[in-house]
């Protein structure tokens, strides 16, 4: 008779925990399936095969792992019912047939899901589950296959605990997270992965979110940056450019202008639809956006794109990404020597420029409804986001004035 464990290796893992495996025993030979879990020592209880209470949600993993040492003893069950023997190696093709829910592993649905984003030429986002899936499998490794069932809470952390070991910041680790959430729930729609074993339930990524990534620069630190003296950092003029025109233009992103054409311009307005929302703007021109398109005006244009980031108006998609992420790096590593040459403490980004509009237009006393109208939001929560760290601002300087 076939028993099943789940148990604690007494071998070390190189991060000095103990890896946590399911064991099953058929005529005194053993095959051991990892669990992707670990914990310290005395963080597992060895009698009834769970974890401590001093282990973090350990309710729920022991929860999953009751889960998992049932779906074990039913594959057993059902085999002795069919009147056949169970095998280590007949259990083991079983249960990760039953674990991945069919012969999908995360590899190749990912791939497949990269795939169809560059198909439908959305291939910003394709750039974007590729670059996570080769971070992914660089910290897993690739010995074995993974299905969406390995990808617990646990697993999670851990690859957190490997991002932030090679130098990640909160927001490019949330990208990464948010990939592989999209990519689960898509894997979920398809039947491969299960909602019961939804890793994002108990793994949060709303804890990656930092406050000090929303900066803002004051109307004095704008005017720093529009009166630059080009004479003598020429080679900064475009970034500056950019800057400035994307705040006043409603905090429009790099992307949006990269694209923006010399047709979009109707005598005073700008028209132009927002890439990221669908969404359409009419917006005034007023005197900084001007001077900048009279300048891109009397350069000798060869593209039917104002600013000079595209090289081709024959540029195919990848293309129009590889330039976008190129000038875009550029930009912002231009944005650091600007802050440095204004004297401007802050650490600049292009999407600090939206940012700042928001905030400089709620210090004026403009209304969070006209904020979020003219930034295009869906709703009034998202800029009330924006704006939540001026308003700490705000009370820190009423009180100030108040002492």
């Amino acid at each position: 008779m076939a028993t099943i464990k789940i148990i604690q290796r007494t071998k070390a893992l190189s991060n000095g925990l103990y890896p946590i495996f399911l064991r099953i025993t058929k005529d005194r030979k053993s095959k051991f399936i990892s669990l992707n879990l670990s914990c310290e020592k005395s963080q597992w209880n060895e009698t009834k095969s769970e974890f401590r209470k001093s282990y973090p949600n350990f309710k729920q993993l022991n929860h999953s792992l009751v889960e998992i040492k049932n779906r074990a003893e039913k594959i057993i069950s059902d085999v002795i019912a069919k009147g056949e023997d169970v095998t280590l190696h007949k259990f083991e093709e079983l249960f990760f047939d039953f674990k991945k829910g069919g012969k999908t592993a995360v590899k190749d649905f990912w791939e497949e899901k990269i795939k169809s984003l560059v198909e439908s030429k959305s291939v910003g986002n394709a750039r974007a589950y590729r670059d996570t899936k080769n971070s992914f499998f660089k910290f897993a490794g690739e010995k074995r296959p993974y299905y969406f069932n390995d990808i617990t809470p646990e697993l999670l952390n851990r690859y957190e605990v490997f991002l932030r070991s090679n130098d990640g910041t909160d927001g490019g680790i949330s990208v990464k997270m948010r990939t592989i959430r999209a990519l689960y729930n898509d894997a979920i729609e398809e039947n491969i992965a299960s909602k019961e074993q939804y890793p994002f339930k108990t793994y949060k990524i709303s804890k990656l979110k930092n406050a000090n990534n929303k900066r803002a620069l004051n109307i004095d630190d704008i005017e720093k940056i529009k009166k630059l003296n080009i004479a003598k950092h020429p080679d900064l003029i475009d970034s500056r450019n950019y800057f400035i025109f994307s705040y006043y233009t409603r905090g429009m992103n790099f992307y949006d202008m990269m694209m923006l054409e010399w047709n979009d311009i109707e005598v005073d307005k700008i028209n132009y639809t927002r890439r990221k929302t669908k969404r359409t703007f009419n917006i005034k021109i007023v005197e900084p956006v001007q001077e900048i398109l009279d300048y891109y005006k009397n350069i000798d244009k060869k593209t039917k794109y104002i600013f000079p980031i595209l090289t081709s108006d024959e540029l195919t998609p990848m293309q129009i990404e590889y330039r976008k992420d190129k000038t875009l790096k550029k930009f912002n590593r231009d944005l650091k020597r600007i802050a440095k040459v204004c004297k401007i403490g802050t650490k600049i980004t292009s999407y600090v420029a939206r940012h700042s509009f928001a905030t400089n237009l709620k210090q004026k006393g403009v209304s969070t409804d006209i904020i979020s109208e003219a930034m295009g939001h869906q709703n009034l929560a998202i800029t009330q986001a924006y704006l939540k760290e001026l308003e700490n601002d705000v009370i820190d300087d009423a009180m100030n004035k108040l002492l």
